[in-house]
């Protein structure tokens, strides 16, 4: 519009002139079509807009149809897919996972100490420090608590071999979430029976921190220079805290350890050359605030008599206890499986060896039921031989003498513990 106006006014300056009234006249006319223009534009946007928005109203009502079909479709789907998934879910079959422990004690004991001579506020006789420690009662039971920043060191009577294995109860209490990431238990292994700094050592640190994740390690130092190092990187916050066990095995350099039955670490150039005395330390605790408190009790060092297998083939008979069932149950637990594995080598190695397992019990519960359980583990231990390691079922006979023939009175724990045993006989 401003353009037709600016025209126009260019047109009245000119129109009191005759030589210029062909001009306007001329002007007149491009005036009037240029306003003619205007108008089709107007009316041309006002008509699209007009139009956009109808369409726009149709194409909503078709969008909203097709998008309500769609979820309707979908949802239809999503009942047809989580229908087919639970009936997947019922057809999928469960398993049990069966892992050993991998942990056999030694048959010759070294050291062996419940605290039953010490008194309680007393250290252990047994026992040797550069610290602090004293006996505990606990639920009627006694314990060494550990203090400090200390080492402890088992007084043996002769020097460790090759193989061995150490095995106690720990019980800790007061951890929190305000308990040191820099708390440890400190299983070491050196080359001195005193306190003296060792150049042949390696341990394995366990953390008793509650508030991260635990920061254990391993660590090796050969000749006072370190070979290696390395984080646990497993987290046993819940497993340690309260009462756990702590077992070790000791074969020549490898060294493993087992936190109830759960594997920590198992590394095989660990234990560096002149390093035999086993000692125990702890530091970073709230000690002094006696918050963090670590107590140890049942304390065993074996070693390893003559090899299982040859006693078999020299002998023709191996008796253990270290084939264990739950109780009252032909289940077998998973720390039986290693010296089940032994037996099944040598039947593997010597094709002309077949055996008869035998299961005892102790003189708990009825003769007839303590017979039948008996024969039930000799068949359990038989299968985990056929099935796990491929021998053949006839190389195999079982029996089971239940309770009547003991080998020490069923009077006490120990000697009950002692007739639950089973028997491998050459024939």
């Amino acid at each position: 519009m401003k353009t037709l106006q600016i025209i126009l006014v260019f047109c009245l300056l000119l129109c009191g002139t005759g030589a210029n009234a062909q001009l306007f006249k001329k002007l007149g006319k491009v005036a009037e079509k240029a306003a003619e223009r205007t108008v089709e534009d107007r009316v041309s946007r006002e008509s699209s807009k007009k139009t956009d928005q109808a369409l726009d109203s149709v194409f909503s009502k078709k969008k909203k149809k097709k998008n309500k079909k769609k979820r309707k479709n979908k949802n239809k789907n999503k009942d047809e897919k989580d229908t087919t998934s639970a009936d997947e879910a019922s057809t999928v079959p469960t398993y049990t996972i069966k892992r050993s422990a991998d942990f056999t004690p030694g048959n010759i004991t070294v050291f062996d100490d419940q605290f039953t001579k010490d008194n309680p506020g007393d250290f252990p006789a047994q026992w040797d420090t550069n610290g602090s420690g004293e006996i505990t009662m606990i639920n009627n039971q006694k314990w060494m608590r550990l203090g400090g920043n200390s080492k402890y060191i088992p007084i043996l009577k002769e020097a460790l071999p090759e193989n061995y294995t150490v095995e106690f109860d720990l019980f800790t209490d007061g951890l929190d979430g305000k308990t040191s990431s820099e708390a440890f238990l400190t299983l070491l292994i050196e080359d001195n029976t005193g306190f003296t700094r060792a150049k042949d050592w390696c341990m394995t640190e366990i953390s008793v921190c509650q508030f991260i994740g635990n920061r254990g390690v391993v660590e090796k130092v050969a000749n006072g220079k370190r070979q290696l190092r390395n984080q646990i990187g497993k987290d046993y916050r819940d497993a340690i805290n309260g009462m756990s066990h702590i077992a070790i095995a000791v074969n020549k350099t490898r060294m493993r350890v087992w936190l109830n039955d759960n594997k920590l670490v198992d590394v095989p150039r660990l234990v560096p050359e002149g390093a035999d005395v086993f000692k125990l330390a702890v530091r970073g605790l709230r000690d002094p605030d006696g918050v963090d408190e670590l107590y140890i009790s049942n304390i065993k060092i074996t070693k390893a008599g003559e090899d299982n297998r040859s006693k078999l083939l020299t002998e023709g008979r191996l008796t253990t206890n270290n084939i264990l069932f739950e109780s009252a149950s032909a289940t077998l637990k998973d720390s039986s499986f290693s010296i089940i594995r032994e037996i099944a080598t040598v039947l593997e190695e010597n094709p002309e060896v077949n055996i008869k397992i035998i299961g005892h019990t102790d003189a708990d519960g009825p003769d007839d039921g303590n017979r039948t359980l008996s024969r039930k583990r000799a068949e359990a231990v038989k299968n985990m031989m056929t099935t796990a390691y491929g021998i053949d079922s006839a190389r195999i006979l079982t029996d089971g003498m239940g309770e009547s023939q003991p080998i020490a009175p069923n009077t006490t724990t120990d000697g009950k513990a002692l007739n639950r045993r089973v028997e491998f006989i050459k024939l």
